[in-house]
């Protein structure tokens, strides 16, 4: 039996190990999935203090419970592990790895490189390696393919290759896992019909595509269809304020009708991994082909101009009180890019922040879900304060980045003495005190 037809009869038989490299919003929900299935599951990181935190049954992402991590510890024999030399034992190897902009905007894939090094040291014939990293198209066949056939093994031949895009929605709870379609590309016929089993084992529907350019493809035209009509309900916030108008209540009116309109809401800029990264990784390749991504840019333009439209709102909300926003005092309600999620991935909170600092605003924060706000990447680090009566009172400013549902918007605004709204969560309460930005 050739290495193929052993792999499928292992994947169809829930027989086949499973690692998982990167133990983030993406590879946990999966290492839960395949340990639901009956799979034996290994997932693998760096962060040693992830590793242990999951090896004791313990949970670090909000939405995820301590329970379903204990459960398939016990259920299903999963364990965490720093050490890179298990990956050997491993029938499928999928990489969950963080790819982010550099400080020049530019396509970080260190992680992804580094990762297929790590495989390529222990790839053995049989295996099947798949990447789920949101990237730009041409990565799995002119990066990754390279260096696992380094090894002196073949794709497609002696190990299987495939690229199928994360889906992930923290926080979500009308989808999962289970029930969001998986895109899948393979390097090969046999690569993809690999990948096809593999994934049709845990969710309900996988989706074929013809290459893992294709699956690359697809991940990022979903997300730059998020990112551009945000960017447009964004550009047309800041015309309706100038003009008078309620951008929120255009989009109600606008969403009565029932064909050919689909309602995005403007905020305070974009957040999380995906929707303010990802367009800039096609915008990065389309050069090498001699294209200007003109649509992208400017949508990329508009949504990093966000934080600054809303500091300058509030500048000028307080002046009109006779206030300068130097010397003033502000809080910032939510630091996680969404609502009721503990996700602090390019969230335009850590900007504004930065900005009000910077025209010499005392800042704080309260995030009832993250208490200490950390960024390392952007020198970040402030703690969550108490909200009280007595707190609310003590600012000049308090502004709503983060609609939270925890929050309690009449008593936010009966305590506070300008509230600065960029969600709308102050719909519905009429007071001079709440400036809509």
């Amino acid at each position: 039996m050739n290495g193929y037809s052993r792999l499928l009869r292992k994947i169809n038989g829930r027989s086949a190990r499973v690692g998982v490299i990167g133990l983030g919003y993406v590879g946990l929900p999966l290492i839960i999935r395949f340990s639901e299935e009956g799979f034996r599951v290994t997932g693998f990181d760096i962060d040693s203090r992830k590793v242990d935190s999951l090896n004791r049954g313990r949970s670090y992402i909000k939405h995820i419970s301590s329970a379903s991590i204990s459960q398939i510890r016990e259920k299903a024999g999963f364990e965490a592990s720093h050490d890179m030399a298990g990956l050997r034992k491993m029938d499928a190897v999928i990489i969950c790895v963080p790819t982010p902009l550099s400080a020049n905007r530019e396509p970080d894939i260190s992680h992804v490189r580094n990762t297929a090094m790590e495989v390529a040291r222990r790839l053995r014939p049989g295996q099947l390696v798949c990447l789920e990293s949101t990237t730009y198209p041409g990565t799995t066949d002119e990066l990754m393919k390279p260096i696992l056939e380094g090894s002196g093994l073949k794709a497609g031949r002696d190990f299987f290759l495939v690229f199928s895009p994360e889906r992930e929605d923290p926080g979500r709870s009308d989808f999962t896992t289970r029930t969001i379609p998986k895109v899948v590309g393979g390097d090969t016929a046999r690569c993809l019909a690999l990948g096809k089993a593999l994934y049709s084992s845990i969710v309900d529907k996988a989706v074929p595509v013809s290459s893992t350019r294709t699956a690359e493809m697809t991940k990022l035209l979903e997300n730059i269809y998020r990112a551009v009509n945000i960017a447009l309900v964004n550009e047309l916030k800041m015309l309706c304020d100038r003009m008078g108008m309620d951008i929120w209540e255009v989009i109600k009116a606008s969403s009565t009708k029932p064909f050919g309109f689909q309602p995005f809401y403007p905020g305070p800029g974009l957040g999380g991994h995906c929707i303010p990264i990802d367009p800039f990784y096609l915008t990065w390749k389309a050069r090498e082909f001699g294209f200007s991504t003109r649509f992208i840019e400017l949508a990329g333009e508009i949504n990093s101009s966000l934080p600054r439209f809303v500091v300058d709102k509030a500048a000028d909300a307080l002046n009109k009180r006779g206030k300068a926003l130097k010397g003033s005092r502000v809080l910032v309600l939510g630091m996680a890019y969404k609502k009721d999620t503990d996700d602090l991935r390019e969230s335009p909170s850590i900007e504004l922040v930065r900005l009000f600092e910077e025209k010499g605003a005392a800042v704080d924060y309260n995030d009832p879900f993250i208490p200490i706000a950390r960024s390392g990447r952007k020198g970040f680090l402030k703690h969550s304060i108490k909200l009280t009566d007595r707190s609310l009172k003590a600012y000049d400013c308090v502004l709503i980045a983060t609609d939270h549902s925890q929050y309690d918007y009449r008593r936010i605004v009966e305590k506070s003495s300008l509230v600065v709204d960029t969600r709308n969560a102050t719909s519905g309460i009429r007071s001079r005190k709440i400036v809509k930005a």
